[in-house]
């Protein structure tokens, strides 16, 4: 028969004790800064304070986007209007943006992050480049 499940109707009051899936973030920043990963298949987000120490993140498979969809600017888009929230009930007023990767939500996951009202002081690319590439192959033998 297994265990015996409590169903509670979730009101007003239990989100008021600070019972939910939602909850506000407690610390206050006034800097930060935002490490944005945009690779071919994801884009990650994270909030940092000024030393580096990550708060709050999300990526677009944490929001429900999932196979091809994950990677689409449209996804982007919704995880930076997802951290930009998080960081405008923080209290935080400029960060410096460092982005990593190729992939297709790079700017839309900035410019959707700068409409909460949070003022971007830098963009830093940070993509590691190859200076001559992988070795070559070996000449094939007959």
């Amino acid at each position: 028969m297994g265990k015996k499940r409590i169903v509670k109707k979730g009101g007003e009051a239990d989100k008021a004790a600070g019972q939910g899936s939602a909850r506000a973030p407690r610390r206050k920043l006034e800097k930060g800064m935002v490490y944005v990963e945009a690779t071919y298949n994801n884009t990650k987000m994270g909030l940092a304070d000024e030393g580096g120490n990550i708060i709050v993140w999300s990526s677009a498979g944490s929001l429900g986007f999932s196979g091809a969809k994950k990677g689409t600017p449209f996804a982007a888009a919704k995880v930076g209007e997802l951290l930009g929230e998080k960081a405008s009930q923080m209290g935080m007023k400029e960060v410096a943006v460092t982005v990593s990767g190729v992939g297709a939500g790079r700017e839309s996951s900035i410019r959707a992050f700068s409409t909460k009202g949070i003022h971007i002081s830098s963009i830093k690319d940070t993509t590691p480049v190859p200076h001559n590439g992988p070795r070559p192959p070996k000449p094939r033998r007959v």
